[in-house]
């Protein structure tokens, strides 16, 4: 593998040669080796198909549906891929959940003033409050958020068959009223994750279609009351994101320097550990052992939490980029502390520690490596004594590094604009979705994107298919929302730049011109996902309740990779959206699946998966469909 097979970024591809010349198990090596016949992407046929099980003991079975061939249960290929994905489902609803329950419990510290953690942003605390009809006029903050803490969890909690009030107080009439009508109206989450689960059990629910349908009841859950309650409650403690500048790529690591990186999904520890080394007394710390300063270095998905939030200074640097850039980050030889929260950190790293002498310490009871022993794991009460250890330890960790590894330097550096949100959107608007709505009516703006995106090698390097679409869809005058490791892509190609305006076509340009704004807008994580469903029902609203499945929208996952993607786009099909994703999802082995994906879904909720390859073609598809509705429209 060489060239773009690698990655679309330079950086990545100029680190790569060293990880090569230091012999060091890499990636992409990885990758490759688990390739067939010569061709790194082609893998056991059942298992590329979805249609192989080894959930009892009288597996592994496979499937074809071809032949009637069954598993020994009886359970068809179309049976067997749905309740794979089904269980990807669960994890990654389990995965995004547990973000949030750290949130609530870093909000309730905030409101105790146990901690460092304080209320930034009362008035989205009111707001937020407004939807679930708790009191917000005259009482103190406190009081709101502890209530708001408290309605919450107890939906969380409510059993699997009594509905939501989280999803039925924020998701829109029309969808909430097909939800029911399709037995899809969730209850608590936790409820709905037993539900899924116990579904999958071996003899129990083996149809393809009922199984897609539960599916959807988690996903709808997990939208709602996981990532939008997540995120709000993120912006009530640390501020809602505003556009700013922000240094991206790995140019933002200097040798010189004490560099810590917080890594995952969880912002916490990062935020503590950024106001800790602003103080002067941290610096001098660093300075004492030889280094220029300190700074902390935002990393992956915990670094977009934070740059969406927090402006750039000389301590709080840069960000570096998405997780398949993680090898080529430590191999910089510029790491002194690596904090890995609940989230994209490789079983690999250990040995890229020891090689290239940084410190790699869990700072979540997730996570774990083989042979490290040392880890804190995060405490909302103790955050800013757990942020001082860990800024210790890198400063302790300078000498050794700097005196025996050899760091690269000069790598490319380059500013992009972060920090959108459905807010500051508005904001750049004159206050409402007016402008916007009006450029996408008389057709200066075709439609809008959101790219709810990951990264990955399959078919092709890292981040390449991303930046493919995304220039593909600008430059049809497709305004674009990026969020996940996407983002990342987005931000490091320079797409989240004012001069990308330059590939964008005559509309988009022109509206980028007036607003200031790049045609690919920085909008956040994944967990953003609830966020930008909420941006797009408040459209939907001010179209005069135009359903969502004819809004000239679409979600674009051009680079899924792992668990939380999978339930992402069975949510997009949920909401009604046209969901494009690559690569191919593992259930081509179950024709009558994949017809129900691709074009069945359509009569069901108004959603339906596109997987096409290639990039004009996938946009192609999408175009048609945003054409399609502007006609549906009369616009």
């Amino acid at each position: 593998m060489e060239g773009d097979r690698i990655s679309y970024h330079e950086s990545v591809r100029k680190v790569y040669d060293k990880i090569k010349n230091d012999n060091m198990n890499n990636i992409w090596d990885r990758y490759e080796a688990q390739g067939m016949g010569g061709n790194p992407d082609q893998r056991c046929p059942f298992c590329q198909g979805g249609v192989r099980c080894d959930l009892c003991s009288n597996g592994p079975c496979r499937a074809d549906v071809a032949k009637d061939k069954r598993g020994v249960c009886g359970i068809t290929g179309d049976g067997m891929a749905m309740r794979m994905m089904l269980l990807r489902n669960v994890m990654g609803a389990s995965t995004y959940h547990y973000h949030t329950e750290q949130t609530i419990k870093t909000l309730r510290a905030a409101i105790n003033g146990r901690g460092p953690f304080v209320i930034k942003d009362p008035e989205k605390l009111r707001t937020f409050a407004k939807r679930f009809d708790i009191p917000s006029d005259l009482l103190p903050d406190d009081e709101i958020a502890t209530m708001l803490c408290n309605y919450v969890e107890a939906d969380f909690n409510r059993k699997y068959d009594e509905p939501s009030y989280i999803v039925e107080s924020l998701a829109p009439k029309e969808r909430t009223n097909l939800w029911r009508k399709l037995g899809i109206m969730p209850g608590g989450i936790y409820g709905e994750m037993m539900f899924a689960t116990s579904s999958c059990l071996t003899n129990v629910d083996g149809y393809y279609a009922s199984l897609a349908l539960k599916a959807m009841r988690l996903s709808i859950a997990t939208a709602y009351q996981s990532q939008i309650v997540n995120e709000y409650c993120q912006d009530i403690l640390f501020g809602i994101p505003k556009p700013h500048n922000m240094r991206v790529d790995l140019g933002v690591l200097d040798p010189d320097y004490v560099n810590v990186l917080p890594n995952g999904h969880e912002p916490f520890l990062g935020f503590t550990m950024v106001q800790l080394a602003r103080k002067p007394e941290w610096q001098e710390k660093a300075r004492a052992v030889g280094a220029k300063g300190m700074r902390i270095i935002a990393n992956i998905e915990t670094g977009q939490e934070m740059i969406q939030r927090w402006e750039m200074d000389d301590v709080f640097y840069g960000f570096t980029g998405n997780w398949i850039m993680q090898e080529a980050i430590f191999a910089s030889g510029c790491i002194d502390l690596f904090a890995c929260d609940m989230n994209c950190s490789m079983p690999v790293d250990p040995l890229y520690a020891e090689k290239y002498k940084f410190k790699l310490i869990p700072v979540s009871q997730l996570v774990a490596f083989e042979g490290v022993t040392d880890r804190i794991n995060y405490e909302p009460e103790k955050a800013e004594e757990q942020a001082a250890q860990l800024l210790q330890m890198a400063i302790d960790n300078f000498k050794e590094r700097t005196g025996t590894v050899e760091p690269v330097r000069q790598l490319p550096m380059r500013e992009a604009i972060v920090g959108f949100s459905t807010e500051s959107i508005l904001d750049a608007l004159g206050g409402t979705p007016e402008p916007l709505l009006k450029v996408i009516v008389n057709g200066t703006i075709r439609g809008v994107a959101g790219l709810v995106s990951c990264t990955s090698l399959r078919d092709s390097g890292q981040d390449v298919h991303s930046v493919r679409i995304a220039k593909e869809l600008i430059k049809r005058d497709v305004l674009v929302l990026s969020m996940g490791c996407g983002n990342a892509a987005m931000q490091v190609a320079g797409l989240c730049s004012l001069e990308a305006k330059e590939l964008a076509g005559n509309g988009l340009k022109a509206v980028c011109e007036l607003l200031k704004i790049p045609p690919v807008l920085s909008y956040g994580t994944c967990t953003d996902t609830g966020r930008i469903a909420d941006l797009i029902a408040a459209i939907s609203y001010s179209l005069g309740g135009v359903p969502i499945s004819d809004l000239p929208v679409a979600a674009v996952a051009p680079e899924y990779m792992e668990q939380k993607a999978t339930i992402d786009a069975v949510f997009a099909i949920a909401f009604g959206l046209y969901t494009y994703v690559n690569p191919v999802p593992t259930v081509t082995g179950g024709p009558n699946l994949v017809k129900l994906l691709t074009e069945d879904c359509k009569q069901v909720t108004g959603g339906v998966m596109s997987v096409e390859q290639d990039p004009v073609k996938a946009v192609d598809g999408i175009m048609a469909h945003i054409e399609a509705n502007r006609k549906k429209l009369n616009i």
